[in-house]
């Protein structure tokens, strides 16, 4: 069965009873990981059990394609239902997931982790057509499920943030769920007790000279028509552990912003209106430079900035050509772009 992205966080709550076997997939390997960790816990509270739970290499499977059907078949030593988790899995382990849903012995419940899958792979394919199977994609989180996972996390921890320390979190962190949630535990730890606001200031200099900020030094650069120093910010961003693909994504939300605002602009509204209008809500420090790029993106432009981002996000997914190149060649044009505007400016 497919799970629609607007029931998936439903489903993880209580998923079907009829599910023998879940795949979870998609780019965002953090989410990935930590939806299937909360699938296993509704089944075993302590994941590090070696009787209940076992983990699998998809490569196991490929070895020996009766593995599985024989670990979910097994029953735990002390009693209670196991979890059987394969890693890593690819079409390679389709027919070995095929036989165990079409003859699914013992009571286990079989979680299979996967990386970005396209629409017609086999394991999709199989787990999207299957009555006790389910699908479940987990794509990069926008910047409004950043913000709620935030707001989450410090909320428990007797935290709140001042709106301006908020909207920095949510437009530098990215949308890997496991790196948002590790960077917001390391500002936990840093803010020490509970019941304290959390200021612009602490979130500086908690997670302000991480690699995130190096990156959004080389968009802001891009986008105002600074190769040089795109080029040089974009170095140290990978230098630091920034991913091609992570770049390039950075840079299609922030041109996904400006689109919005360029939008507005041509149907009327003045660039500072459809600059505020934006949520969440623009950084102070950075909105003199956005209305600055305004002037240099109409809305055809940052359509064409868009298609050329997708296509370089393509080309470090698939072309084997170094993904690193790839992505500076597409910070670097989209300087050129800039900067050919301004001067006609």
């Amino acid at each position: 069965m497919k799970i629609p992205v607007s029931r998936i966080d439903g489903f993880v709550a209580r998923p079907d009873a009829a599910a023998r076997a879940i795949l979870l997939y998609g780019p965002d390997s953090g989410l990935v990981r930590e939806r299937a960790e909360r699938l296993a816990r509704g089944v075993v509270p302590d994941l590090a059990d070696p009787f209940r739970v076992v983990e699998l290499p998809a490569s196991a499977l490929r070895d020996d394609p009766a593995r599985l059907a024989d670990e979910a078949a097994q029953m735990g030593l002390l009693g209670g239902r196991r979890v059987v988790r394969v890693r890593d899995a690819s079409d390679a382990a389709a027919q070995a997931i095929a036989a165990f849903l079409e003859h699914p012995l013992g009571d286990a419940l079989v979680l299979v982790e996967a990386g970005d899958l396209a629409a017609r792979a086999k394991l999709r394919m199989l787990f999207e057509a299957a009555d006790n199977g389910a699908a479940l994609p987990c794509y990069v989180d926008d910047e409004a499920a950043v913000e709620g996972v935030v707001r989450e996390m410090l909320r428990a921890a007797g935290l709140n943030a001042a709106p301006d320390a908020l909207d920095y979190l949510t437009s530098h962190l990215g949308g890997d769920r496991q790196l948002v949630r590790r960077e917001i535990e390391k500002l936990i730890l840093f803010m020490g007790k509970a019941g304290s606001q959390v200021r612009v200031e602490d979130v500086e200099a908690c997670i302000g000279d991480s690699a995130a900020q190096s990156l959004d030094d080389a968009v802001l650069a891009a986008a105002e028509g600074d190769a040089r120093k795109a080029e040089h910010a974009l170095a140290r961003a990978f230098a630091e552990g920034e991913t091609p693909v992570g770049a390039v994504r950075a840079a299609q939300r922030h041109f996904q912003r400006l689109h919005a605002a360029a939008s507005a602009v041509e149907a009327g509204a003045s660039a500072e209106d459809a600059a505020d209008a934006l949520k969440p809500k623009l950084f102070w420090k950075i909105r003199p430079r956005f209305l600055a790029q305004l002037r240099l993106w109409p809305v055809a432009r940052v359509g064409q900035a868009l298609e050329r981002l997708t296509a370089a996000e393509i080309g470090c997914k698939s072309t084997g050509f170094p993904d690193q190149a790839i992505a500076t060649r597409c910070f670097l044009e989209l300087a050129g772009a800039a900067a050919r505007r301004k001067r006609r400016a």
